[in-house]
C-alpha cells in the first residue's frame, strides 16, 4: 500500500518519512530539491529526514538525496561506473550513428563544450576533421585526439579523475565558468522521466556548468539508458534543448521530454544515415 503524501505545515515525520521510502521505491532516486516543493517543506527538513533513513538502512544516501536500496526499486540502477572501453564497445554502431547526427548541428566557427563520456568521444573523433571550431572539454581522451588533430581545444585544471580520465573538482568549474558555449554536448548514463542520470558527483558538476553556459543544450543518448537511474540526478528535461537517440523514448519519458519543449531527433539505421533520414518530432503523449 502506498503512503499517502502529507500536507500542512506541522507534517509528522514518520509520514513524510514513510512517503519519502514509498515514493524511492517507485522512482529508484530522490532529489532533495524536488521532494521539498513537493511536500512544501524546507530542503533541510528532507534532509534530516534522509539521514536518518541513510543511517538506519532504509534509504541509501547520495549526492544531493537518496536511492532504494538494492532490488526495491521499480526502476534499475546502475551503482558502479563499468570502465571505458567496456562502455565504448557497448552499441558502438548506434554511438557512432549519433555523433554523426550531432555533428550535424554544429556551425561553422562555434564554440564547443563536449562532455565526458563514449558518445561524446566518438563525437570527438568525427569533429578531427571540423576546422575553424573552439573546443572545450574536461575529457583526457577528448582533448588528446583534438590536440593531436591539431584544433583549438581547452581543458580546465583541476584533480584528475580516474579511470575516465577527467579533470573535475572547484577549480575546474570556476575556469569554465567564465565561458559561453554555443553548444554543448551533454552524455548521460541514464534517462527517466524524472530527467538525467550519471554515475559521477564530479563529472555532473560540470555537466551543469555545460547546461547553464551553452546556447544550445544537447543531450546524447542511445536507447538502452531509457529507464535507468545512476547515483546522480544531473537535471530534469528543462535544462536541455535536444536529445539526439536512436528509438521513440518510452510513454512517460516522451510526455515529460514533451511537456518540457525539448526537440527529440531520432536517427535512422546506418544504411540510411547517409542519405540524410533523421525523424524529428516533439512528442505528444
Amino acid at each position: 500500500m502506498s503512503a499517502t503524501r502529507p500536507t500542512g505545515p506541522r507534517q509528522p515525520p514518520q509520514m513524510r518519512q514513510a512517503f519519502l521510502v514509498d515514493t524511492a521505491r517507485k522512482r529508484g532516486v530522490l532529489v532533495v530539491s524536488d521532494v521539498a516543493a513537493e511536500l512544501g517543506v524546507s530542503e533541510m527538513t528532507i534532509r534530516r529526514d534522509l539521514d536518518e533513513l541513510g543511517r538506519n538502512g532504509t534509504l541509501i544516501r547520495t549526492h544531493g538525496g537518496a536511492m532504494a536500496p538494492d532490488g526495491t526499486a521499480t526502476t534499475p540502477i546502475d551503482r558502479d561506473e563499468p570502465a571505458f572501453d567496456a562502455r565504448l564497445r557497448r552499441n558502438d554502431e548506434v554511438k557512432r550513428r549519433l555523433a554523426l547526427a550531432a555533428a550535424e548541428l554544429i556551425g561553422s566557427r562555434q564554440t564547443v563544450a563536449l562532455d565526458v563520456g563514449s558518445t561524446t568521444y566518438r563525437l570527438a573523433e568525427l569533429l578531427r576533421e571540423r576546422a575553424n571550431l573552439r573546443f572545450f572539454t574536461s575529457s583526457l581522451r577528448a582533448a588528446s585526439l583534438l590536440a593531436i588533430a591539431k584544433r583549438d581545444v581547452h581543458m580546465p585544471g583541476g584533480q584528475v579523475r580516474g579511470e575516465e580520465p577527467s579533470a573535475s573538482g572547484s577549480t575546474a568549474l570556476e575556469q569554465f565558468e567564465r565561458f559561453w558555449f554555443d553548444v554543448a554536448f551533454i552524455g548521460v548514463s541514464g534517462m527517466t522521466a524524472d530527467g538525467l542520470f550519471d554515475y559521477s558527483p564530479d563529472d555532473s558538476e560540470l555537466k551543469r556548468l555545460y547546461l547553464r553556459r551553452s546556447s544550445l543544450k544537447v543531450v546524447i543518448c542511445d536507447s538502452s539508458k531509457f529507464q535507468r537511474m545512476s547515483l546522480v540526478h544531473v537535471s530534469d528535461f528543462s535544462a536541455i534543448d535536444t536529445l539526439v537517440t536512436d528509438a521513440p523514448p518510452p510513454e512517460d519519458v516522451a510526455a515529460a521530454l514533451n511537456a518540457a519543449s525539448v526537440e527529440t531527433r531520432i536517427v535512422g539505421p546506418a544504411d540510411t544515415i547517409g542519405s540524410g533520414y533523421e525523424e524529428r518530432k516533439r512528442y505528444s503523449p
